[in-house]
């Protein structure tokens, strides 16, 4: 289970540094895609295997299904840690999650995600005053 928040800078050459704990759990090779809410989702490759399997059985007809499709998968890259713990963000990424200097790399479960540190700080700004906690009944939570 990825658990926690860890925060880091990227480097001049587009590279992050994945917490340690998290490379115990996803591997030194994993996906990285665009996630929603303008972050970065991160997927060890048997969690990345089971979403490729749910997302065969869409049908090809449905709009929405070849939307997220295409968005998904088709911003998605393959990555390898380094000796030092980092991977390479392709310039794709970083721009769609606003990611320049600081980021936040959280766990939420089976997958990571990597934030644009000015996106998270400002992500639960609205929700405090009781989004979240709406949100969170209407779950059974």
């Amino acid at each position: 289970m990825l658990l926690g928040e860890y925060n880091h800078s990227i480097d001049p050459k587009g590279r992050v540094i994945i917490p340690a704990k998290f490379r115990e759990v996803l591997g030194d090779n994993f996906i990285i895609t665009k996630g929603l809410d303008k972050c970065l989702f991160i997927y060890s490759l048997g969690e990345w295997g089971i979403l490729h399997e749910k997302v065969k059985s869409l049908p090809i007809t449905d709009v929405n299904a070849r939307k997220f499709v295409r968005f998904f998968f088709g911003g998605a890259v393959d990555v390898q840690v380094d000796k030092q713990g980092r991977v390479f963000l392709p310039q794709n990424l970083r721009s769609y999650a606003n990611i320049e200097k600081d980021i936040v790399t959280i766990g939420v479960s089976n997958r990571a995600e990597i934030w644009g540190k000015e996106n998270w700080a400002g992500y639960f700004i609205d929700e405090v005053d009781g989004g979240l906690s709406a949100a969170m009944s209407n779950l059974g939570i």
